[in-house]
């Protein structure tokens, strides 16, 4: 067995109340929030209550004021562990993803009114930059947010957001300036209930059904000035600044639901019988898995590599990117011959491999393209 050398005691008694929260809080719910295609919001406040919300934020917040991003890996680790990706992304995208424009971009006063909530799971975070003409390039956005006295309007729509219809804060990135491209972009946090901001579908996917994905739409939405995060202009440096730590954490998701789609395999290829024989007996079977484990303990030995340069401030923007799009190739790699091991029972609703399969898919695609993740290693090759 790969050993790791990430973790210490504290780690792993935080990863057993991570794992107690994850069986009783979402597991038994993971069927119905697939079919409602969204969770209940009652168990992300739950999460907030125990203290799996805001683990970076300052005590004073009502955070954990551990400044230990493993805490995160660990609570990432374990909802892949439990075959509930879906169920548990509103978590570790709030944690992973939004949280940094609420720690880092914010003044006192700003963390204040929303850290708080944050932590709490009173305020569940999205941040919104897709939009139905403009994906991976952030500089085509067309949203603006024109400032009038002391509010900016904001006009525009956006797609594909996570956390679309639960979430009450939203960073949402606009052109203030929209004369120029990257430097006229700036973050506004739109809050729930500001009139001329409505949601559209809870998007029909192919996967991740309970994971609620949304248009958003923004018709002279008077958003305060104090709602701006950082200077008018910052905000696409703000993105990328963030953009290293979500794939970071979307890579930890790739090898640990890949690693557990692995395991039902394991288990079900000593049990499935074929021609007189367990199918794990059969030569091609056990070249599968030993290919499979081979790449995933590799996955993950850079992956804790690249932990370790995230929290001494060394993971840079290329890095990121290389984890990101081998990661997630990988996953989706294994899930398709985890399936085949399945046969004919791996394309049945009632096996958990089914669900993992659909959901992976996505992964090569949010978060910046698998393409894109290339083109940003590249340009660092030969400029």
């Amino acid at each position: 067995m790969l050993k790791r050398d990430l973790f210490d005691d504290e780690h792993e008694q935080f990863r057993m109340s991570a794992r107690a929260f994850i069986e009783s809080e979402i597991v038994p719910h993971a069927d119905s929030w697939e079919t409602a295609g969204i969770v209940d919001t009652a168990m992300f406040r739950k999460a907030g209550s125990l203290g799996f919300l805001g683990i970076e934020v300052d005590e004073e917040y009502g955070g954990g004021g551990v400044n230990d991003w493993r805490f995160n890996v660990v609570l990432n680790e374990e909802v892949q562990r439990a075959g509930v990706m879906a169920s548990g992304m509103c978590i570790t995208l709030h944690n992973d993803i939004c949280l940094p424009y609420f720690m880092d971009m914010t003044t006192d006063d700003q963390k204040a009114r929303w850290l708080p909530g944050i932590c709490s799971g009173d305020n569940m975070a999205a941040i919104a930059m897709t939009e139905p003409g403009t994906g991976s390039d952030l500089a085509g956005i067309a949203t603006s947010a024109i400032r009038d006295g002391d509010t900016y309007v904001l006009n525009g729509s956006k797609t594909f957001i996570t956390n679309g219809i639960n979430a009450s804060l939203v960073v949402v990135a606009a052109k203030t300036d929209p004369s120029l491209k990257h430097r006229g972009i700036s973050l506004l946090v739109v809050e729930e209930g500001m009139p001329g901001f409505s949601r559209g579908r809870n998007l029909d996917k192919i996967g991740m059904h309970a994971q609620d994905t949304a248009e958003m739409f923004f018709s002279d939405v008077r958003v305060p000035a104090q709602n701006l995060l950082g200077n008018e202009g910052e905000g696409f440096f703000g993105l990328v600044r963030n953009l290293p730590r979500e794939r970071l954490s979307l890579s930890i998701s790739a090898v640990h639901h890949a690693r557990t789609a692995f395991e039902w395999t394991v288990d079900y290829v000593k049990e499935r019988t074929a021609f007189g024989q367990p199918i794990g007996a059969f030569q091609n079977t056990k070249f599968e898995l030993a290919e499979m484990k081979t790449e995933l303990d590799i996955a993950q030995v850079f992956l804790d590599a690249q932990t370790k340069a995230y929290m001494k401030g060394e993971l840079t923007a290329e890095d990121a990117a290389q984890a990101k799009w081998w990661t997630t190739d990988l996953e989706c790699s294994v899930m398709d011959r985890c399936l085949q091991l399945h046969g004919g029972y791996g394309y049945m609703e009632e096996y958990p491999i089914a669900r993992a399969w659909r959901d992976a898919r996505v992964q090569k695609i949010y978060g910046g393209t698998n393409e894109i993740m290339k083109e940003i290693i590249g340009r660092q090759i030969v400029g």
